[in-house]
């Protein structure tokens, strides 16, 4: 299964001439604590960063700053991590585990952002399919149990 399959695919994005300000607006109305921060070239939405509300908290209310003079640009993470949406799952816990990131811009062949994958995405596709292989293992038990009854 590719993380394609999995990732958030309506991703909230900023640009990073927008203010603080109207990205915690954007993050408010939309229930997320980051946007990936992209740059529309060729007609594409290319990620070039990412701004959490940790970046927020920290890098502009902390320090005093007016979040409606600042922009996204100035606060974001500028080193921004990938993951190509045909990899695997395993593939991207390995990143996310290396680069101890919990988000992950998730883009197609050309580069352009086609989704999220966070670690809480993760956490619920390994937790069902745990969930899964514990059903199948206590079903194969009662299976057996009911078959060497059925034996004389």
């Amino acid at each position: 299964m590719g993380i394609g399959e999995i990732c958030t695919r309506e991703v909230v994005f900023a640009r990073k001439g927008d203010s603080v300000r109207d990205a915690a607006i954007l993050m408010r109305e939309h229930h997320v604590g980051s946007l990936v921060v992209v740059d529309d070239s060729a007609g594409r939405r290319v990620p070039v960063g990412l701004i959490t509300d940790r970046d927020v908290a920290v890098g502009v209310v902390a320090l005093g700053l007016d979040p409606a003079k600042v922009g996204v640009g100035d606060v974001m993470s500028p080193e921004v991590v990938c993951e190509r949406e045909d990899a695997g799952v395993a593939d991207t816990v390995s990143l996310m585990r290396q680069k101890g990131l919990r988000r992950l811009p998730v883009v197609d062949a050309s580069g352009a952002l086609v989704g999220l994958v966070a670690a809480d995405d993760l956490l619920a596709l390994l937790a069902e399919e745990l969930s899964g292989l514990a059903s199948m293992v206590a079903s194969e038990e009662s299976r057996e149990v009911r078959q060497r009854r059925a034996v004389p």
